[in-house]
């Protein structure tokens, strides 16, 4: 099974390892199913490990945010997103994650981001809970 996680998800993993999102990450890690990630979606991950709340949360500086996102390039496939359009219509910011999904050809994109949710009628996309439910 092939899954792209949202930054949400999968930081919300790390943090808070006991909710659904750590059993989603901890599944991963469990090599559950195989985490498929695209260039845009690694630097907003090292963009919000970054942020003062994640770093206060995880304690981890600039060694750390760098070896697990190189943990993320060596276990992660991470596909090319060259040639391939995507709209989130509430929020372009989001493209890149759906556009991930099509590159990659992922069967799910896992993401607690409402916006990418609202279009769960129209492309394989779950919430962090329907995701557990099914591992």
């Amino acid at each position: 099974m092939r899954i792209v996680l949202d930054t949400n998800v999968l930081l919300s993993g790390l943090m808070a390892p006991g909710g659904t999102p750590g059993q989603i990450v901890e599944a991963w890690r469990k090599a559950h199913f195989d985490l498929v990630l695209s260039e845009p979606m690694l630097e907003e991950i090292r963009r919000v490990l970054a942020y003062p709340k994640i770093h206060a949360r995880l304690g981890w500086g600039e060694e750390e945010i760098a070896r697990f996102l190189l943990l993320l390039r060596l276990k992660a496939e991470v596909v090319d997103l060259a040639g391939v359009t995507a709209v989130v219509p509430r929020d372009v910011g989001d493209d890149p994650v759906l556009a991930t999904l099509f590159a990659g050809q992922a069967d799910w994109l896992v993401s607690g981001d409402q916006d990418l949710l609202a279009l769960a009628d129209q492309y394989p996309i779950l919430s962090p809970a329907e995701l557990a439910r099914r591992l």
